[in-house]
């Protein structure tokens, strides 16, 4: 048998297996997951915090060394897609649900709820709230994607070795990757894909119900997020017969229009110039404090510790879960960009859309708060972008944008996902069959109602971090390989060697 159809029947029956114990003990499965994830954060929150900083040096060690130099494929390759459409796909599979879901919840909850100093409601409060939330989307999350991304192309591109996570420890594992012990690491990598792609459609289901209860009360329900689900399901798997040229390019250039839109109404009719002003500020106190927020664990405080796990260490392993998926679909639009290119913008370019985000959907959120205009925070979390929205002209109208946004992020992410899944599945093909392709979309529907139905957004927030823990010991492992064959190939090519003067 294949190593491709291996990892495909093991992994598929792995998650059948999951679904069916959710749909039969719902309550077993919430309890299940909340006592792992208990037990993940208090054991492994050091290890998260450690880790993903070393993610970061990694990548401005590659931005500023000349390995840089090297191009991901031959030195030849052309970029497939230009450099617009190339960000709007990395974004768009990269952040999309998230943002529009956490854009106004997150900073209003660090703001009026729970702190991560402990300060709340106060001006303090609002530059604390603010510099988190850039903290937790910010060039950590990047460079958590950036690394997967990088090595997977590297290893496809310019070594010719299948599009797995598998191969790109080669280097160090050699030629076990092509056995049991590969076959292993990418079914965690599949397991790991589904878990992180699965919760986001779970927040986009949930937040689409916030926004229709809240227009047109609706209820909020499992049988509404159901309806909601299935009819996005059907989308974005006709979405993904399309292939990659046309459903998910087209999708990912119309989430940015809707975004830009979004966000242009927000800054022109909210408070433009407190936006401008507290995106500067926080911009700066961001990068004045990254080095001590990459670190803070609260040993000593027992509040503060059970914040960080909540959030900071919830982030991380979220976008670690995701990282397969994501660095999977990021290497496949990435050909024929030099190393320190694909840096350069995978880290910084994102980053900076997510703090002007923040910044303007959060820090309005914020401001009507202080003000008393609005209690925002009181609103569930997904109905808090549609009450900010309800206080601003055109509110109506940027809800139903916001609405229509959310659900074209719902079918990128998912589509994505069912692409990189097919290739996972399929020993690297970069053309899978639409047939794998809609049994993987599927059973990631599938997954997201089951979490949905045992306990909500705690049990999709549970599982994301149970999945994360074994695939951040892979990524460790990729990290290594990549920096082993990188010094090698600039070795071998001369790179960065001093060339030595001829003698007169």
């Amino acid at each position: 048998m294949k190593q491709g159809s291996t990892v495909y029947y093991v992994s598929l029956v792995i998650l059948s297996l999951l679904v069916l114990f959710g749909i039969i003990f719902p309550d077993s499965l919430e309890e299940l997951t909340g006592n792992v994830q208990a037990f993940f954060s208090a054991s492994f929150g050091w290890y998260y915090l450690i880790l993903v900083t070393v993610f970061v040096i990694v990548c401005l060690y590659f931005l500023i060394t000349p390995v840089g130099r090297i191009k991901l494929g031959k030195q030849d390759d052309k970029p497939e897609f230009s450099r617009p459409t190339w960000l709007a796909m990395l974004f768009s599979a990269g952040m999309g649900i998230g943002l529009v879901f956490y854009g106004t919840a997150e900073p209003i909850s660090h703001y009026a709820i729970s702190s991560p100093t402990g300060e709340t409601g106060t001006d303090q409060a609002i530059r604390d709230a603010l510099r988190f939330t850039f903290f937790h989307w910010g060039i950590h999350a990047w460079a958590i994607y950036g690394i997967v991304a990088m090595v997977i192309a590297y290893f496809n591109f310019r070594h010719k070795e299948p599009g797995l996570i598998s191969t790109t420890l080669r280097p160090i594992l050699g030629n076990s990757v092509d056995g049991g012990t590969g076959k292993l690491i990418d079914i965690l990598a599949v397991l790991a894909t589904v878990m992180g792609v699965a919760t986001t459609l779970g927040f986009g289901a949930v937040q689409i119900n916030g926004g229709l209860s809240f227009l047109f009360n609706i209820p909020i329900s499992i049988v509404s997020q159901f309806i909601i689900i299935a009819i996005v399901t059907v989308l974005f798997l006709f979405s993904a017969w399309t292939g990659l040229s046309k459903g998910i390019k087209i999708l990912s250039n119309v989430n940015m229009v809707l975004a830009a839109i979004l966000f242009l109404t927000v800054l022109v009719f909210g408070p433009t110039l407190f936006i401008l002003n507290i995106f500067t500020d926080t911009v700066g106190t961001y990068l004045q404090n990254l080095p001590r927020m990459s670190f803070r664990i609260s040993p000593l405080d027992e509040e503060n510790r059970a914040w960080i796990n909540g959030w900071t260490i919830f982030y991380w392993a979220w976008w670690i879960a995701w990282s397969p998926f994501v660095g999977v679909f990021i290497a496949r639009v990435s050909r024929g960009r030099t190393i320190r290119e694909f840096v350069f913008y995978v880290l910084l370019a994102p980053s900076i859309i997510g703090f002007l985000w923040f910044a303007t959907f959060g820090g309005t959120a914020i401001q009507l708060e202080h003000d008393n205009i609005a209690q925002i925070s009181a609103l569930a979390t997904e109905e808090s972008l549609f009450g900010m929205l309800s206080n601003y002209p055109l509110g109506f109208f940027a809800s139903i944008v916001a609405m229509v946004l959310i659900g074209t992020f719902f079918i990128t992410s998912a589509d994505s996902g069912t692409y990189v899944l097919g290739m996972m599945t399929t020993n690297g093909s970069h053309s899978p069959g639409a047939k794998i392709k809609i049994t993987w979309g599927i059973m990631l529907a599938a997954i997201a109602l089951v979490l949905l139905y045992s306990g909500g957004l705690q049990a999709l927030q549970n599982l994301m971090i149970a999945a994360a823990l074994p695939f951040s010991v892979i990524m460790a492992l990729m990290t290594a390989s990549l920096i082993k064959a990188l010094n090698n190939e600039a070795k071998e090519l001369g790179i960065g060697r001093i060339p030595k003067r001829k003698k007169t």
